[in-house]
């Protein structure tokens, strides 16, 4: 089966994810393929495993948004502080322009590099709108602001609105804001992620399993509250329903489908570059398909999104079919490479795609998962299209 080919790939050849568990569907048939193990003790991947879902969380808080607007309950054209009166910086940036990246949003320092979760959100509720520069739009900022205004709008939690509008209509019941701690032993563990930031060489371990690998929702996160951008957790299975769900008319109307995969961003700069095409809390199709996180096999309606930990989701509209792939790019992996100047990935014993294996300062050979994104369209999205028969 051409998934089971990706699986061999980025698990068994490249070795840039210990697990990969594969789904993509048209009409009412879903292909699916996995393998590799979730944590170290070398548990296998299974349909129960348990994905933190890193920033394809921003596409649950984004269709939130477009579900109240829809309905009536929620102003794009409002001020964020007519929802949101925390964030008193914001009292002339709209909504639709955190929803579609349209401006950038800065904090005096990182929220991430708080000591404590009220420490936290007092940065938070202090940030600053300013123009877009340079080429990247995306930020997890925006979303973490729009769950406030989300919960501003409706009264109630997030999690509260995420069950009411999404999760319990389409029978989500394995998807978690907070993993219990009985479950936890069937989430995909993402400890002993290895970093390279020029001198620094970083290695995070005694990373308990059920806990967001993202610093801000681990920092902000509790047992009954979410960030917008990251901190959900889901199984493949639960992602095939919200796929077909949306998919099938029963998230989002067709006005509110095609504003989402509306184009907020993208456009080319006089040097021939482009800022990212980003519709709402989502990628939209770029020109270029070597930057675009749509598939090349799906059309102009489409919206995607991707996922640090490993992941990918994808949904077309007009041809009925989605694409989702969780994966573990973290566990014992080298994640980020940063070469020192003057280096390349080649100095560090890597292959130029970022594959291969780099020795640890303990003498221990670190698969690498350096550059996974830009070995996606070849070994990912074109097995998903030979499966659903589609051309590439």
């Amino acid at each position: 089966m051409p998934l089971d080919e990706a699986v061999r790939f980025f698990v068994g050849e490249a070795h840039s994810l210990a697990c990969l568990s594969v789904a993509c569907g048209n009409g009412d048939r879903t292909f699916r393929a996995m393998g590799g193990v979730i944590n170290a003790q070398g548990d296998p991947v299974a349909e129960d495993s348990i994905f933190d879902l890193a920033s394809i969380t921003k596409l649950f808080t984004g269709m939130l948004v477009l579900r109240l607007w829809d309905s009536g309950h929620l102003d794009l054209d409002a001020p964020v502080t007519a929802y949101a009166p925390q964030f008193v910086h914001l009292s002339d940036t709209r909504v639709d322009q955190i929803l579609g990246f349209e401006r950038a949003l800065k904090t005096e320092r990182r929220v991430d590099g708080c000591t404590s979760r009220e420490e936290g959100l007092r940065e938070l509720f202090a940030i600053q709108a300013v123009p877009n520069t340079g080429r990247r739009a995306y930020s997890d900022m925006h979303a973490m602001v729009l769950k406030y205004i989300l919960e501003g709008a409706a009264g109630e939690s997030y999690l509260h609105i995420l069950h009411r509008e999404i999760l319990d209509p389409l029978g989500m019941e394995m998807t978690f804001g907070y993993v219990p701690e009985a479950l936890r032993g069937k989430c995909v563990s993402c400890d002993r992620e290895h970093r390279i930031e020029k001198e620094k060489w970083i290695l995070r371990a005694g990373v308990p399993s059920g806990i967001p690998h993202d610093p801000k929702a681990r920092l902000l996160n509790t047992e009954t509250d979410c960030c917008g951008h990251a901190g959900l957790f889901a199984t493949i299975g639960d992602l095939e329903r919200f796929c077909r769900g949306v998919l099938g008319g029963k998230v989002l109307s067709d006005r509110a489908l095609r504003a989402m995969a509306k184009n907020r961003t993208g456009r080319q700069l006089e040097d021939g570059s482009y800022i990212q095409y980003l519709g709402c809390q989502c990628y939209v199709r770029h020109p270029q398909q070597v930057h675009s996180e749509v598939p090349v096999y799906m059309s102009d309606r489409s919206i995607a999104i991707s996922g640090f930990t490993g992941h990918h989701l994808s949904m077309d509209p007009e041809k009925g079919i989605f694409m989702i792939a969780l994966g573990n790019r973290v566990l014992n992996r080298l994640s980020v490479l940063v070469p020192e100047e003057g280096k390349t990935l080649t100095d560090y014993g890597l292959h130029a795609d970022g594959t291969g294996q780099i020795r640890w300062t303990d003498g221990e050979e670190i698969w690498s998962s350096v550059d996974y994104v830009h070995l996606k369209d070849e070994h990912l999205h074109a097995p998903a299209a030979r499966a659903m028969g589609l051309e590439v």
